[in-house]
């Protein structure tokens, strides 16, 4: 059995959560989900400029963990810049609340 997963801490809030290439349209391009903590790994180690350690402690997560995030995220963010995908912020836990049966 796996170790139960440490609830990452997420501060950034993305004021846009769809970025797409211009002049196609929505309905003919293949889009790359990047998750929310993908996102903040991005914007604590890139954005804000953050050592790994640190921002790893931010999050509340192990540097290996952080480290990992980052870098699916880059891998997520080139290859929807270099194959004209788009790219939707996603919140994972936000979607599966919304579709799980109310009691």
């Amino acid at each position: 059995m796996p170790r139960p997963r440490r609830r990452r801490r997420i501060r950034g809030n993305p004021n846009a959560t769809y970025f797409k290439p211009s002049g196609i349209p929505k309905c003919e391009l293949e889009i790359v989900p990047l998750a929310m903590d993908e996102f903040e790994a991005i914007r604590l180690k890139d954005f804000q400029e953050l050592n790994q350690k640190t921002a790893a402690q931010k999050m509340n997560i192990s540097q290996p963990t952080f480290h990992r995030l980052l870098n699916s995220a880059h891998k997520k963010i080139s290859d929807a810049i270099i194959n004209g995908k788009a790219i939707e912020i996603i919140n994972i836990h936000t979607r599966i609340k919304k579709t799980l049966p109310r009691p």
